[in-house]
Protein backbone atom coordinates (compact mmCIF):
# COMPACT_ATOMS: atom_id res chain seq x y z
CA UNK A 1 0.00 0.00 0.00
CA UNK A 2 0.91 3.16 -0.89
CA UNK A 3 2.43 5.69 2.04
CA UNK A 4 -0.13 8.99 2.16
CA UNK A 5 0.14 12.59 4.09
CA UNK A 6 -1.07 12.56 7.15
CA UNK A 7 -4.07 15.41 7.13
CA UNK A 8 -2.16 16.98 9.96
CA UNK A 9 0.68 18.12 7.28
CA UNK A 10 -1.76 20.13 5.64
CA UNK A 11 -0.89 23.85 6.56
CA UNK A 12 -4.14 26.09 7.98
CA UNK A 13 -3.91 29.37 5.29
CA UNK A 14 -4.70 31.48 7.94
CA UNK A 15 -1.49 30.55 10.11
CA UNK A 16 0.99 33.38 8.27
CA UNK A 17 2.97 36.24 8.80
CA UNK A 18 3.55 38.98 6.43
CA UNK A 19 5.49 41.50 7.08
CA UNK A 20 6.39 44.40 3.92
CA UNK A 21 9.44 47.12 4.15
CA UNK A 22 9.19 50.40 2.29
CA UNK A 23 11.89 52.78 2.55
CA UNK A 24 13.62 50.79 5.67
CA UNK A 25 10.87 50.40 7.47
CA UNK A 26 9.62 47.14 8.82
CA UNK A 27 5.56 47.06 9.17
CA UNK A 28 4.26 44.01 10.23
CA UNK A 29 0.69 44.18 8.22
CA UNK A 30 -1.29 42.38 10.49
CA UNK A 31 -3.96 43.98 8.55
CA UNK A 32 -3.79 41.65 5.35
CA UNK A 33 -6.55 38.93 4.71
CA UNK A 34 -5.17 37.15 1.75
CA UNK A 35 -1.64 37.30 -0.71
CA UNK A 36 -0.77 35.59 -3.67
CA UNK A 37 2.20 35.63 -5.76
CA UNK A 38 2.63 33.62 -9.15
CA UNK A 39 6.17 32.89 -10.45
CA UNK A 40 5.58 32.48 -14.47
CA UNK A 41 8.33 31.64 -16.98
CA UNK A 42 8.41 33.18 -20.30
CA UNK A 43 8.71 30.28 -22.99
CA UNK A 44 9.05 30.65 -27.12
CA UNK A 45 8.26 27.69 -28.84
CA UNK A 46 10.92 25.96 -30.99
CA UNK A 47 10.29 24.08 -33.83
CA UNK A 48 12.06 20.80 -33.86
CA UNK A 49 12.97 18.83 -37.45
CA UNK A 50 11.48 15.50 -37.44
CA UNK A 51 8.76 16.12 -34.74
CA UNK A 52 5.45 17.17 -34.94
CA UNK A 53 5.08 18.45 -31.37
CA UNK A 54 7.47 21.58 -30.81
CA UNK A 55 9.79 22.14 -27.81
CA UNK A 56 9.62 24.86 -25.36
CA UNK A 57 12.56 27.00 -24.39
CA UNK A 58 12.12 29.31 -21.37
CA UNK A 59 13.52 32.50 -21.67
CA UNK A 60 12.77 34.67 -18.93
CA UNK A 61 10.23 34.96 -15.75
CA UNK A 62 8.28 37.43 -14.27
CA UNK A 63 6.36 37.78 -10.71
CA UNK A 64 3.21 38.71 -10.38
CA UNK A 65 0.79 39.47 -7.14
CA UNK A 66 -2.48 40.30 -5.74
CA UNK A 67 -3.36 40.72 -1.95
CA UNK A 68 -6.72 42.25 0.28
CA UNK A 69 -6.12 44.03 3.16
CA UNK A 70 -8.51 45.57 5.48
CA UNK A 71 -9.05 49.36 4.48
CA UNK A 72 -6.82 50.68 8.05
CA UNK A 73 -3.92 51.87 7.12
CA UNK A 74 -2.89 54.93 4.46
CA UNK A 75 0.59 53.37 3.22
CA UNK A 76 -0.66 52.58 -0.41
CA UNK A 77 -2.32 55.63 -0.72
CA UNK A 78 1.17 57.23 0.65
CA UNK A 79 2.89 55.53 -2.11
CA UNK A 80 0.49 56.93 -4.83
CA UNK A 81 0.32 60.25 -3.65
CA UNK A 82 4.42 60.45 -3.83
CA UNK A 83 4.21 58.71 -6.90
CA UNK A 84 1.40 61.22 -8.90
CA UNK A 85 3.53 64.37 -7.20
CA UNK A 86 6.86 63.94 -7.71
CA UNK A 87 7.44 60.37 -10.34
CA UNK A 88 9.31 58.72 -7.77
CA UNK A 89 8.35 54.73 -8.03
CA UNK A 90 8.91 52.96 -4.87
CA UNK A 91 10.19 49.75 -3.86
CA UNK A 92 9.15 47.39 -1.03
CA UNK A 93 9.54 44.09 -0.29
CA UNK A 94 6.71 41.44 1.07
CA UNK A 95 8.01 38.52 3.78
CA UNK A 96 5.75 35.69 4.10
CA UNK A 97 5.71 33.22 6.26
CA UNK A 98 3.25 30.27 6.57
CA UNK A 99 3.84 27.79 9.87
CA UNK A 100 0.80 25.83 10.94
CA UNK A 101 2.91 24.50 14.73
CA UNK A 102 -0.34 21.38 14.72
CA UNK A 103 1.65 20.57 11.71
CA UNK A 104 4.77 20.00 13.53
CA UNK A 105 6.25 17.99 10.62
CA UNK A 106 6.38 20.63 8.42
CA UNK A 107 8.30 23.69 10.10
CA UNK A 108 7.67 26.56 8.38
CA UNK A 109 8.56 28.14 4.77
CA UNK A 110 9.28 31.94 4.31
CA UNK A 111 9.48 34.18 1.17
CA UNK A 112 10.60 37.00 0.53
CA UNK A 113 9.34 39.24 -2.47
CA UNK A 114 12.43 41.48 -3.32
CA UNK A 115 11.34 45.05 -5.29
CA UNK A 116 7.83 45.17 -4.98
CA UNK A 117 5.93 47.92 -7.64
CA UNK A 118 2.53 48.94 -6.83
CA UNK A 119 0.15 48.61 -9.93
CA UNK A 120 -3.05 49.58 -8.65
CA UNK A 121 -4.78 50.37 -5.08
CA UNK A 122 -8.08 51.60 -3.68
CA UNK A 123 -8.40 55.41 -3.03
CA UNK A 124 -11.29 55.57 -1.69
CA UNK A 125 -14.56 53.77 -1.09
CA UNK A 126 -17.42 53.38 1.09
CA UNK A 127 -20.96 51.21 1.00
CA UNK A 128 -23.73 52.76 3.04
CA UNK A 129 -25.99 49.57 2.20
CA UNK A 130 -22.95 46.95 3.61
CA UNK A 131 -22.95 45.53 6.76
CA UNK A 132 -19.50 44.33 5.83
CA UNK A 133 -15.90 46.08 6.84
CA UNK A 134 -13.91 48.18 4.22
CA UNK A 135 -11.26 46.29 2.47
CA UNK A 136 -8.67 46.76 -0.46
CA UNK A 137 -6.83 45.06 -2.91
CA UNK A 138 -3.75 46.04 -4.48
CA UNK A 139 -1.80 44.32 -7.40
CA UNK A 140 1.96 43.95 -7.64
CA UNK A 141 4.88 42.79 -9.29
CA UNK A 142 8.32 41.72 -8.19
CA UNK A 143 11.88 41.24 -9.81
CA UNK A 144 12.79 38.44 -7.33
CA UNK A 145 12.08 36.43 -4.57
CA UNK A 146 14.41 34.49 -2.18
CA UNK A 147 13.25 31.39 0.04
CA UNK A 148 15.17 31.77 3.12
CA UNK A 149 13.06 28.89 4.75
CA UNK A 150 11.59 25.93 3.40
CA UNK A 151 9.32 23.15 4.62
CA UNK A 152 10.81 20.09 5.61
CA UNK A 153 10.40 17.12 3.55
CA UNK A 154 7.46 14.92 4.51
CA UNK A 155 8.04 11.37 5.43
CA UNK A 156 7.02 9.21 2.15
CA UNK A 157 8.31 11.64 -0.73
CA UNK A 158 11.43 10.31 -0.88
Amino acid sequence: MAQTMLAKNSVSAKMAECYITIDGNRYNFMSAINLEATFEKNKTEVPILGRMNRGHKATGSSITGSAEFHLNTSIWRELAYKFQETGEDIYFDIQITNEDITASDLGRQTIILCDCNLDSTILAAFDADSDDVLTESIDFTAERFELPEKFNTMDGML
